[in-house]
């Protein structure tokens, strides 16, 4: 009788890349002086990005003229340190808030309406089929590539033959359907179950009601992503507003600091401390959301 044969169990492989038994990663330093390194690497870069606000932050207690003689530097004596920009800031700034305000207003509108309008053209193309969807989409990829420079003069002159230079309406309108936030939204809708839509089919609830009910909540994370990056553009924009607000009244914060130098005169002093306020709006904004900017940055790299 032969004796019976037995199989032999395979030991377990390696992890491809790591050389250690079940897939653990293995350092190449130790454990804790990779971690060392890691932060002390990130500590430097962010002391590096924050040198410029510390040096504009210093810049408010000086003189502005002498700052653009002898230019803005952290070797500076504490002792002559003055408020008096704060003082005229507060009391004598001109149209400076009302520039703020404009700012702020603007942002919330452009932001606020490009999420919902970019997340729901990208709900289209990531949940339904339609005839004529791949060369709609392959337009908003090549949409993604052209400079507003060249669409900013054929705009312009629209603008000006319908009659509408001068209003916020034209700084809006033309921008709520931005191509890069409807990429962003729908590669994060691709990620989503369409068992979630049936079952809201199945209980009744309508499209919409889909969208706003359903789809709409589990994705804060993106919208936190696009409302930071989208604020950001629309609070720093000045090339497009500049052509098409004519009024000083309803200048946004970047043009109205962009008249304080002329030839007849610079109020250097509410510049520099006017630049430095107008950070601490998206400073804000990103210490709010920045949770959920990293969760909806990262689930916008992965998914799709």
């Amino acid at each position: 009788m032969s004796a019976p044969t037995t199989t032999a169990t395979p030991a377990p492989s390696a992890e491809r890349g790591t050389g250690v038994p079940g897939g653990r990663r293995k350092y190449p330093l130790p454990r804790a002086m990779f971690v060392t390194i890691q932060s002390v690497f990130l500590a430097v870069i962010g002391l590096i990005v924050l040198v410029p606000l510390v040096v504009i932050f210093v810049g408010t207690f000086q003189d502005g003229g002498e700052i653009m003689r002898s230019g803005l530097r952290l070797d500076v004596d504490v002792s002559s340190f003055r408020f008096d920009n704060y003082v005229m800031l507060f009391t004598d700034s001109g149209l400076y808030f009302r520039w703020f305000a404009n700012s702020v207003g603007l942002t919330l509108v452009q932001v606020a309406g490009t999420l919902l309008v970019s997340s729901f053209v990208a709900y289209g193309f990531a949940m339904y089929d339609f005839k004529g969807k791949t060369a709609a989409f392959i337009s908003v990829l090549l949409l993604m590539t052209v400079p507003f420079e060249i669409m900013m003069l054929p705009l312009y002159v629209m603008v000006n033959d319908l009659g509408l230079a001068d209003s916020y309406g034209v700084i809006v309108i033309p921008f709520l359907a931005a191509s890069v936030t409807i990429f962003f939204f729908r590669q994060y809708f691709m990620g989503i179950p369409k068992e979630l839509l049936e079952a809201g089919r199945v209980d009744g609830v309508t499209e919409f009601g889909i969208f706003f009910r359903v789809v709409l909540p589990i994705s804060r994370p993106a919208l936190a992503a696009m409302g930071i990056l989208n604020g950001m553009v629309t609070w720093n924009n000045f090339l497009w507003p500049l052509l098409v607000l004519r009024s000083a009244e309803k200048f946004t914060l970047p043009i109205g600091l962009n008249t304080l130098l002329t030839p007849y005169g610079n109020n250097y002093d509410l510049l520099i401390i006017g630049s430095f306020f107008s950070l601490l709006p998206v400073l804000v904004l990103f210490l709010c959301f920045q949770r959920f900017f990293v969760a909806g940055m990262t689930a916008g790299a992965l998914k799709g």
